[in-house]
């Protein structure tokens, strides 16, 4: 049986028979199912991408977003060719943040400046970071989320879109963990429930891309939830907990959320693996898009992998995902069917890539490898 043939026939099986045949597939060989495997093709995706450098500026989000998947690779390959590109980056962008002081955006980056701190050391690496989300500290900018340019044209100042959960929190929370000021973790706590209490249904379990979405339906009357919206979040929660301390009054706060997405999520994935760019009207959006899909088997593997969701419930979906955008990479390295920015999510060509859908594929591949690595 083939591995693709096998992952659908799993959609149906109980766990228990889903745990059999993963263990068969694994023994055998079978393709993108041997960590090995699931590294070497992480390595030429990230490889491919290193070779075809974006026009983004490298301080822009979407950079931000593939510099943390290239940083989750360079935790399990033993190639320093990694790292070594993450310190260039930094160093030519002599450490610093993008150019909005408050934009969530513009603070991506700053998740890999930590990390980087974090294994040399050097003071060098997160001093403008760190200086800036100081100021931010002592220059606080409070007010409405509401989105509409006209009525509210300072709303990027604040976190008001949902995308913003994954660009910011997990900064100020890795210069947390970097210095120890407790004023930056007290900072994204505060921050990230006021956007949550803003744009979180809290019938359906996801969340509004941002307040312009709050009345809008979908072609079947279904309200409008975005996959890679939603995955941004649930990706950023994963990326929080990651550093959140474990007796943290507002850890339990945060798993909660997180479990409650993480069970919509399910609800939602596709035959195929993935997810479609609108999670509660699919049939209308009938292309592949893989990152939504990257970021959700990634904050789902991450899950199963640290005992915060149930393995027999969520590891068949995390293997279905990894397979079905495993099937999404050309023989070149080339990550497809990646939504572009700000197009309509209904037309794209399934060639499209993007930094971002490489950041979510590599974040999805650490978490697989430790998936498949051997058990304790």
């Amino acid at each position: 049986m083939s591995l693709k043939s096998s992952l659908a026939l799993s959609f149906f099986l109980p766990a228990l028979a889903f745990g059999v045949l993963r263990a068969a597939a694994v023994e055998s060989g079978a393709p993108g199912m041997k960590p090995a495997a699931v590294l070497s093709i992480m390595e030429r995706v990230a490889d491919w991408q290193l070779a075809h450098p974006s026009p983004h500026s490298p301080t822009d989000w979407t950079y931000g977003a593939y510099d943390a998947g290239v940083m989750a690779l360079a935790g399990i390959s033993e190639s320093p060719r990694f790292v070594e590109a993450m310190v260039k980056m930094g160093e030519a962008n002599a450490w610093k943040l993008g150019p909005r002081s408050y934009h969530a955006d513009d603070h991506c980056v700053g998740q890999t400046y930590a990390e980087l701190f974090l294994l040399r050391r050097d003071p060098r690496i997160i001093a403008p970071m760190r200086a800036q989300f100081a100021w931010i500290l002592a220059h606080p900018t409070d007010g409405s989320l509401d989105f509409d340019p006209k009525r509210n044209p300072t709303a990027g100042d604040r976190w008001s879109w949902c995308d913003s959960l994954f660009m910011a929190p997990p900064a100020w929370i890795r210069l947390y963990a970097a210095t120890g000021e407790k004023a930056f973790l007290g900072f994204m706590e505060a921050k990230w429930w006021i956007t949550s209490d803003f744009l979180y249904d809290k019938e359906e379990h996801l969340f509004f891309r941002d307040s312009t979405y709050f009345a809008r339906r979908e072609a079947n009357g279904k309200k409008i939830f975005w996959s890679r919206g939603n995955g941004w979040v649930l990706a950023g929660l994963a990326r929080v907990l990651q550093y959140l301390p474990d007796g943290d009054p507002s850890r339990p706060r945060f798993v909660e959320q997180y479990r409650q997405m993480s069970d919509r999520i399910l609800a939602c994935q596709q035959t195929d693996g993935l997810w479609r760019s609108s999670l509660l009207d699919p049939e209308n959006y009938p292309l592949q898009e893989t990152s939504g899909t990257g970021f959700y088997c990634f904050a789902l593997a991450w899950g199963v992998n640290h005992g915060l969701l149930d393995r027999s419930r969520f590891e068949p979906a995390v293997v279905r995902a990894w397979a079905g955008l495993v099937e999404c990479v050309a023989p070149d390295g080339r990550l497809t069917h990646v939504q572009p920015i700000g197009a309509d999510p209904k037309k794209f060509a399934p060639d499209a890539t993007e930094l971002y859908g490489v950041g979510a594929f590599l974040l999805a591949g650490s978490e697989i490898y430790r998936l498949f690595s051997p058990r304790p």
